[in-house]
């Protein structure tokens, strides 16, 4: 992966060690990628690796940094691009995450691998603080959707909140269980049409 005829600027070398770790997570357990894997991957020695990172806690930490902000990045430009329709926000937004999970499929498996571990290291809690973002984010839009009469007035938002994101995890789980991360394309839009059908007016 490493670029020849080029000096890297340390950013773009950081940028470089989350793409390699992105890609070496789809093909393999997180847990079980070592430093010496990821060096390997970016043709680099890993001394070099660690003169833009402290260890490798700071480079998971760094993963995990670009994951909250490209894919929420992609939920915010999804609903702002759709500001008349609060229905339509939440399609696009479930389009959107599901298109980053094909895109990535390493990302979903580095997730769930944090969140599976007791101490709460720096990588668990930006995961942590993108799902509760995520989780308000979802619910100002239903909240947005009752007042554009789309959405049933009473509906309980923070719980169906909890079912949007959840419904997504259990797409992404049921896809890496069957080894087949197309699953959740098939499923995707018969999925959203159940969950819309219990919130709309």
């Amino acid at each position: 992966m490493e670029t020849t005829g080029k000096k890297l600027t340390a950013a773009e070398r950081k940028s470089m060690t989350v793409t390699s770790v992105v890609e070496l997570a789809g093909v393999l357990n997180p847990a079980n990628i070592t430093t010496a894997a990821i060096a390997k991957e970016m043709n680099l020695t890993q001394g070099a690796l660690f003169r833009h990172f402290s260890n490798k806690e700071a480079i998971w930490e760094e993963v995990m940094t670009w994951v909250e902000q490209t894919l929420f990045g992609r939920v915010m430009k999804a609903i702002e691009s759709n500001p008349h329709s609060a229905v339509a926000a939440l399609e696009s937004v479930f389009m959107q995450h599901v298109d980053f999970v094909l895109t990535y499929p390493g990302v979903p498996r580095i997730l769930f691998g944090e969140l599976q571990h007791v101490e709460a290291t720096p990588a668990k809690r930006i995961v942590q603080d993108l799902i509760q973002r995520y989780g308000e984010r979802i619910k100002q839009l239903l909240e947005q959707g009752k007042a554009q009469k789309e959405i049933v007035f009473d509906l309980d938002s923070g719980a169906a909140a909890t079912l949007f994101v959840g419904t997504l995890q259990g797409l992404v789980m049921q896809s890496l269980l069957a080894g087949e991360i197309q699953l959740i394309n098939k499923n995707a839009q018969s999925v959203f049409a159940l969950y819309l059908r219990s919130i709309r007016s």
